[in-house]
């Protein structure tokens, strides 16, 4: 659980390295109703996108993971005020100390 806090922490303040160490080569993310991302060079170019630094503050209200997937909500709030509801599920390529193969994210704006 600590490691999927660490890697949306590390989404939000674009940590490039620790992300590219966390995902496969072949990742796929899956941003419901709007763009799929596949490969780690296109899931790290759609996360600048995203990202470029305009948050101003996460909020994680909870974490869970079990076996080879895991999930994670929240809030974030943009730094023109704007916030977005998330919800991601994560499926690793193995049960312990793996990286993550697939991510699908739903956004709400708020």
């Amino acid at each position: 659980m600590a490691f999927l806090q660490e890697f949306k922490t590390a989404c939000v303040k674009e940590d490039l390295e620790f992300l590219t160490e966390s995902v496969t080569d072949e990742i796929v993310w899956n941003i419901v109703g709007d763009k799929k991302a596949e490969g780690k060079g296109n899931f790290i170019h759609e996360l600048k996108k995203r990202t470029s630094a305009n948050v101003d503050e996460l909020v994680i209200d909870q974490v869970l993971s079990h076996g080879k997937g895991g999930a994670i909500n929240g809030k974030i709030t943009g730094k023109n005020g704007k916030s977005v509801a998330f919800a991601e599920f994560f499926i690793f390529n193995g049960a312990k100390g793996a990286k993550i193969k697939s991510i699908t994210t739903y956004l709400v704006e708020l």
